[in-house]
């Protein structure tokens, strides 16, 4: 992964962690529950944006060079279990 896209996602994550805080601080202060439904909604999305990007970044890398080594086998088969872990959060 490049230093570039790393440093983003780290970035994500921090934003990320944040956001949990805010959820538990929300816990403790007995919050009214759809705000803390719409907050624990935003972290799902902020999650599911940072999978989008890393998965991106494999696609576009490792599965890529997989298949212009000849590894087309092994390619597919990164591609059906990223795709039946997306299956399972549905």
């Amino acid at each position: 992964m490049n230093t570039q896209l790393k440093n983003k996602l780290l970035k994500r994550l921090k934003i990320i962690a944040g956001q949990v805080r805010g959820l538990q601080g929300m816990l403790d202060a007995d919050a009214y529950c759809v705000d803390i439904i719409t907050q624990a909604s935003a972290v799902k999305k902020a999650v599911s944006s940072f999978e989008d990007a890393v998965l991106k970044n494999h696609l576009s890398t490792h599965v890529v060079e997989q298949i212009k080594s000849g590894q087309h086998a092994k390619a597919v088969s990164e591609v059906m279990k990223v795709y039946s872990l997306s299956k399972k959060d549905n």
